[in-house]
């Protein structure tokens, strides 16, 4: 068994949610309120930290803008856009071949994630790939991102190997930081307020950071 478990966050690193997880939060935002929202001003929330949860987040960007909804009728309508409509489909898998037969050869392959366990199993049974990573979600901690208990699951089902946590915001970084886990940051050069995630990437302390999962050696 490798000595290290490589643990990969899905939206943003292994997957490009552009048009799927952050188009239905701009469509979600836009029925309950009438107002059309930038992709730039969902990173801006996304850098404040605390929004890994995109349910959350959108009932947020309502209240901001005047508008108060219930969690409760948030979830609805956006898994009724990313499910039952099917945007969860417009979502681009960004390994390229050849990358995670690779990795496996030096570490155990995993995931933790905001997503939930069914939209996981969506995307990696779409890709073929459900049986190659070892998976937490969000359905298996108590406290979401920034919190660690994802990573420190992973950790006590690999006592023996260390962990290395790659992902794409400042959750994502502050998450490793407080499992005490090395955190490798991904920052596309398209992404909206990249200087800025940057910039909160290296003061979480992230040991490098990286413009595509495919540049990971």
């Amino acid at each position: 068994m490798p000595s290290q478990v490589l643990v990969f966050d899905m939206d943003g690193v292994l997957v490009d949610v552009t048009d799927s997880y952050r188009e239905t939060v701009v469509l979600t935002v836009a029925h309950f309120t009438g107002q059309t929202i930038s992709r730039d001003s969902i990173q801006d929330y996304k850098n404040q930290g605390g929004w890994n949860n995109d349910w959350a987040l959108s009932q947020k960007i309502c209240a901001d803008l005047g508008v108060t909804v219930s969690y409760g009728a948030v979830v609805k309508y956006f898994n009724h856009l990313f499910l039952d409509q099917g945007l969860i489909h417009r979502e681009r898998w960004l390994p390229r071949n050849g990358l995670l037969d690779r990795l496996a050869g030096k570490f155990e392959l995993a995931i933790f994630t905001g997503r939930t366990r069914q939209e996981v199993e969506i995307t990696l049974n779409r890709e073929g790939l459900l049986e190659r990573f070892l998976i937490v979600t969000a359905d298996d901690v108590e406290h979401e991102k920034p919190a660690p208990d994802g990573l420190r699951k992973i950790a006590g089902l690999r006592p023996t190997q260390k962990l290395l946590y790659v992902g794409d915001t400042v959750d994502d970084a502050r998450c490793a930081r407080a499992a005490n886990v090395p955190f490798i940051g991904i920052a596309s050069p398209a992404s909206p307020r990249r200087e800025q995630l940057l910039d909160l990437f290296h003061r979480e302390g992230a040991i490098q950071v990286l413009g595509d999962i495919n540049e990971i050696g």
